[in-house]
């Protein structure tokens, strides 16, 4: 019997620097993937962490990972041509087939746009696929900013609005709280337009109640709840809610189901 815990080894093709603590590594692979999903990488006698996936092609994959403890600080050590220990992929990402032909907004805050990066990006070179696409995304200041080529690409073709929370000498952009921004937005025929929300914890909980009070359907609102994942197959129970498993149930979730998974 094959152990599930066991990671296999892959080669590190390059690695980008977001911002002063945000690299996103690309990692050979070949495998079928779905936008949303995550991986679970390692390196051998230091741990290990989940990580969502935020692009792919045919032979390779992306990750955007955060310098914030042991674990990443290692991989952060590591060089092109290295090798990176990684299983899964894990959970159920984003279904396309719940937004195609719809009038849909994408929300992210901060590392929130790495999750949806790839279905975001599958819409901007797919547009005859939805209605209408928008894209609302908010980061902490400028030298925060994620995926500025992207941002850029996907600002030539549709309606993209970025924000900061406070700005600098050098930004001549948008400034305040993402949620100040949703009037920016078309909100005509709200009650049927789709929502997707990704970003961090009270991010996510205030940017949900201004898109109900404005008129969206809980039942046309996604959301990534990315709550405590650890071992990715539903066996240690880290991210387990009364009988939801978020590592295999989500982390993708229609808010009619996400806003009764409560710690």
């Amino acid at each position: 019997m094959n152990n599930p815990y066991l990671p296999d080894a892959y080669k590190i093709l390059d690695i980008k620097k977001e911002t002063q603590i945000d690299y996103t590594f690309k990692i050979a692979y070949e495998g079928a993937l779905v936008g949303g999903q995550f991986m679970e990488i390692s390196i051998p006698g230091v741990g290990e962490a989940p990580i969502s996936i935020c692009n792919y092609d045919d032979s390779s994959l992306e990750m955007t990972i955060r310098k914030v403890g042991n674990l990443t600080d290692q991989i952060f050590n590591l060089e092109k041509g290295d090798t990176l220990y990684m299983r899964g992929p894990y959970g159920n990402g984003f279904n396309l087939d719940h937004y195609r032909g719809k009038d849909v907004v994408f929300i992210a805050g901060g590392t929130g746009l790495a999750p949806i990066r790839k279905t975001i990006d599958h819409f901007v070179n797919n547009p005859d696929e939805v209605k209408n696409l928008e894209v609302l995304i908010g980061f902490k200041s400028p030298k925060d900013r994620l995926f500025i080529d992207d941002i850029d690409r996907w600002s030539e073709k549709n309606c993209v609005t970025v924000t900061v929370d406070q700005g600098d000498d050098s930004w001549t952009g948008k400034t305040g709280l993402i949620t100040t921004h949703i009037d920016k937005l078309d909100l005509t025929n709200i009650s049927e337009k789709i929502a997707v929300v990704v970003g961090p914890p009270i991010m996510m909980k205030f940017m949900l109640f201004e898109l109900i009070k404005k008129g969206f359907k809980e039942k046309n609102i996604w959301v990534s709840f990315e709550r405590k994942m650890s071992c990715g197959i539903g066996k240690c129970g880290h991210c387990k809610i009364d009988e939801t498993y978020v590592c295999l149930e989500g982390p993708v979730f229609n808010y009619t189901t996400a806003k009764a998974l409560i710690d």
